[in-house]
């Protein structure tokens, strides 16, 4: 990734504008790239042996996190929608928040 393409990145993600960076060329033209290589199957489902069409492919590590790999080849691998889910518990409110202690005295 050029600095010019991080930095740009790195503004989106600081005004919380991740989801632009899905229609840049450079995401679109690595997507299909990543998705014909591994025969646009799912790898999860590959890995527990079942078989199902890819219909997105992930970053093993978040572009929040890690801009910088956001188009590396080898930080994707695609997934079918069930298995990317599995992949983001946090986004369809399975992730409880936990409660912060509260003192049991309550003056």
């Amino acid at each position: 990734m050029t600095p010019t393409l991080l930095a740009q990145l790195n503004q989106l993600i600081a005004n919380d504008e991740v989801a632009k960076f899905y229609q840049w060329k450079q995401w679109r033209f690595l997507r299909s790239r990543v998705r014909k290589k591994y025969n646009n199957e799912c790898q999860r489902c590959k890995d527990l042996g079942k078989q199902s069409k890819s219909d997105m492919v992930h970053h093993e590590k978040s572009v929040r996190d890690y801009p910088e790999l956001a188009l590396s080849f080898d930080n994707c691998k695609p997934l079918c929608n069930p298995c990317h889910n599995l992949e983001h518990p946090e986004k369809f409110g399975k992730v409880k928040k936990v409660k912060k202690f509260m003192n049991e005295e309550r003056w």
